[in-house]
């Protein structure tokens, strides 16, 4: 499978940050985000580095990050994100499965 084309799907930005972050070993809010969606972006043939698991989830950690830094608002900005995550796996997914027709 090609390397996936990232340029202009929802969320790029974030991604290619958390791509970032987890091959320098960075625990930032992208790269909690691409640890959530690590196994469904690789399936997608999207290279992501191997990361050890945490003590706790990354879902755990992203909304504890994001209690630090947002307080009550952690709750919409967790789900914003998610959203955003979903949003970027699915056009990923759709983007491979065009290419391979």
């Amino acid at each position: 499978m090609k390397t996936p084309d990232l340029t202009g799907l929802p969320g790029e930005e974030l991604i290619r940050q958390g791509l970032r972050d987890l091959s320098l070993g960075n625990d930032s809010m992208e790269a909690l985000m691409v640890q959530i969606g690590a196994s469904r972006m690789r399936e997608a043939g999207l290279e992501v580095p191997e990361f050890s698991p945490r003590s706790s989830a990354a879902e755990l950690s992203l909304y504890s990050l994001l209690s630090i830094k947002h307080g009550e608002e952690a709750y919409s900005q967790y789900n914003s994100l998610l959203r955003r995550l979903v949003s970027f796996e699915r056009a990923l997914e759709y983007r491979q499965s065009t290419l391979a027709a």
